[in-house]
């Protein structure tokens, strides 16, 4: 399975694993590289020596290509930027902003890099800007999202840039993936599926919540102060969404959210806690480990290309 995205990572296959805070470490990120997909350590709110350990300690797990996801919101931001360039890691994701300041270290440091985008407008900046591919992420996807889902944003941004397009948000099995390279996508991000690889340093509570998801159990709060956030619902979610709607100031709901991210996905509270997934959790009710996971997603994805279903000529 060959495109321009496998040639710009150096990976066997075409397959990213999601920048998930507090969830993509160096055991999860290097289990995804060693089994040929591009595993990427989430920076998230972290400083640039502690994004510097784990890329140290990911370096001990594997000698394959790997990524380092950085939220451009985050007052580390910079100090991250700089320290991937010194690191020279293979590839840098980013995502929630515009990473244009940075490029210029990244690419003078031999940096791939491969902007998260929600928009066609964004797409085009970041190719102008010397981005080697985009991720274009539909708001099916779990956390922070845009508006467009993933069937109406893919095609748009693949049809409007010329650099390679990876598809993101609804992929949890072959289907998804082969659908996104129908799309026009070269390549797809996977996330929520890969919290409940076996290789995943998360509680088991998060886990479980996640493959005993039915279909209509994500819902999405904070679009009232501009970044909203897929998560699945809980007693936390109802009494944020209760409080957006009764015109609650941003301050006072971030009260609901400081550190619930990091309580479910280390202390396993799955009430108070924030439990992000993407709405394809319905679909996910085993776990297994990194390796599986790719090959399934590769084998299905290839079959379903040579002979799809439900279609006679």
């Amino acid at each position: 399975m060959r495109t321009r995205v496998t040639e710009i990572l150096g990976t066997e296959y075409p397959i990213l694993q999601g920048g998930m805070a507090w969830v993509a470490e160096h055991h999860l990120a290097a289990a995804v590289s060693e089994a040929g997909g591009l595993g990427i350590l989430a920076a998230a709110n972290s400083t640039g020596e502690t994004v510097r350990r784990e890329i140290h300690l990911l370096r001990e797990r594997t000698d394959r290509p790997f990524g380092v996801n950085i939220m451009l919101l985050s007052r580390y931001a910079g100090e991250v930027a700089q320290v991937a360039a010194e690191e020279r890691v293979p590839v840098v994701t980013t995502g929630a902003g515009n990473p244009e300041p940075y490029m210029k270290l990244w690419k003078e440091a031999g940096v791939k890099v491969i902007p998260v985008v929600a928009s066609v407008a964004l797409a085009r900046r970041m190719e102008r800007c010397g981005a080697d591919a985009v991720v274009a992420e539909g708001c099916e996807a779990g956390g922070h999202i845009g508006e467009l889902t993933t069937m109406a944003l893919l095609p748009q941004v693949a049809d409007a840039v010329k650099i390679p397009v990876i598809g993101a948000g609804g992929v949890g099995d072959g289907r998804g993936m082969a659908a996104m390279f129908l799309l026009g996508a070269e390549g797809v991000q996977v996330g929520t599926r890969f919290v409940t690889a076996d290789e995943a340093v998360v509680h088991e509570n998060y886990k479980n919540r996640i493959v005993e998801a039915k279909d209509i159990d994500s819902v999405v709060i904070g679009r009232s102060h501009g970044h909203p956030i897929r998560m699945l619902r809980n007693p936390n979610t109802r009494e944020y969404l209760r409080r957006e709607q009764e015109g609650a100031s941003f301050e006072e709901l971030e009260t609901l959210t400081l550190g619930a991210l990091r309580r479910a996905v280390q202390e396993g509270d799955v009430r108070t806690g924030s439990v992000m997934a993407g709405q394809i959790a319905g679909l996910l009710h085993r776990r297994q480990p990194c390796r599986e996971i790719i090959r399934e997603l590769v084998e299905e994805t290839e079959a379903l290309l040579k002979n799809p279903p439900c279609i006679q000529f």
